[in-house]
């Protein structure tokens, strides 16, 4: 397969992937009757029960062997299935707790970061305006430090962890799918034992539960596990830096909902943060599309000589 028809289907899995990112808090916000952690709890196990499903239908068991027998494999899917259960819980609670903003800052940082760690692991080469984009996010951060005495812990954390997460899951030689079910599977063990330790609230009985919640919770396998598969399959497909491209799609469409539909409030300490970080995207943006072009410029002559 041509390495064009692979960077399309990057680019489709890419926009599916942030499309449903940016979707996901009206979905959690509809259970947000249920504490985080319940609802993490129940986005691993219904993750475990749709991809053995998944799994099973396209009868990828022997994958699964593989990964299992490699011991260094299976370590590092352990550190990258504690960064991914990190990542889901910290973003489920600044959904359900009014920090949406937060969490559309965190993934609109993300870019910028993947540029770095592209850079520092990846060797790929960060370019004069990429750096003056990195440069202007951080500054912003340092604006909001000094001007307004606090630092977006939340926005950094789910940035970080979802871009370490990225890294890792890039480097190994696992694929979208067999990677996924068995870092949900280490995370099993845990939600059974939070599940079955836990303090008894309104909603931790599913029989007790009216079918409303219970069909919300149980979707949580589904909603979870599609755009990490997309997510995960475009990785594969595409330049990290050029990944970071689609990524405007999720935080965009978290920061219209809470604004708009949600009712969180634009202070003047989140202007200045996010005038820095759109600022320094603009930048960025516009150095990989004109990087592009000399590309595409530069194929071409090559074809006609």
């Amino acid at each position: 397969m041509s390495i064009d028809t692979e960077q399309r289907k990057g680019a489709i899995f890419a926009c599916l992937a942030f499309l449903m990112w940016g979707l996901a808090p009206i979905y959690f916000k509809l259970i947000q009757h249920v504490s985080a952690f319940e609802i993490l709890m129940h986005r691993v196990i219904w993750s475990v029960v749709f991809l053995v499903l998944v799994v099973s239908v396209l009868r990828y068991w022997g994958k699964i062997k593989r990964i299992i027998v490699q011991p260094k494999l299976l370590l590092m899917l352990v550190i990258t299935s504690a960064l991914l259960g990190f990542n889901w819980g910290l973003f489920i609670w600044a959904i359900n707790n009014n920090h949406m903003l937060d969490a559309s800052l965190g993934y609109y940082i993300n870019p910028l970061l993947n540029v770095l760690l592209g850079m520092l692991f990846l060797g790929e080469r960060l370019r004069k305006f990429q750096g003056v984009a990195v440069a202007l996010a951080f500054s912003g951060v340092v604006l909001q430090l000094i001007s307004f005495g606090s630092f977006p812990v939340v926005a950094f954390s789910l940035a970080i962890s979802f871009a370490l997460y990225g890294l890792l899951r890039k480097k190994l030689p696992v694929e979208a799918l067999p990677g996924i079910l068995l870092e949900a599977l280490i995370l099993l063990p845990v939600a059974l034992i939070y599940w079955w330790l836990m303090v008894p609230t309104a909603t931790s009985s599913l029989p007790a539960n009216d079918w409303h919640t219970n069909v919300l919770l149980i979707s949580a396998g589904i909603v979870t596990t599609l755009p990490l598969l997309c997510f995960t399959g475009a990785a594969k497909r595409l330049q990290y830096t050029t990944l970071g491209f689609f990524q405007y799609i999720g935080p965009s469409l978290m920061f219209i909902l809470a604004v708009v539909f949600y009712g969180e409030v634009f202070d003047a300490e989140r202007v200045v943060t996010f005038a820095c970080i759109w600022s320094a995207l603009a930048i960025f943006s516009w150095d990989s599309y004109h990087q592009s072009r000399k590309r595409k410029k530069a194929a071409i002559t090559a074809a006609e000589v």
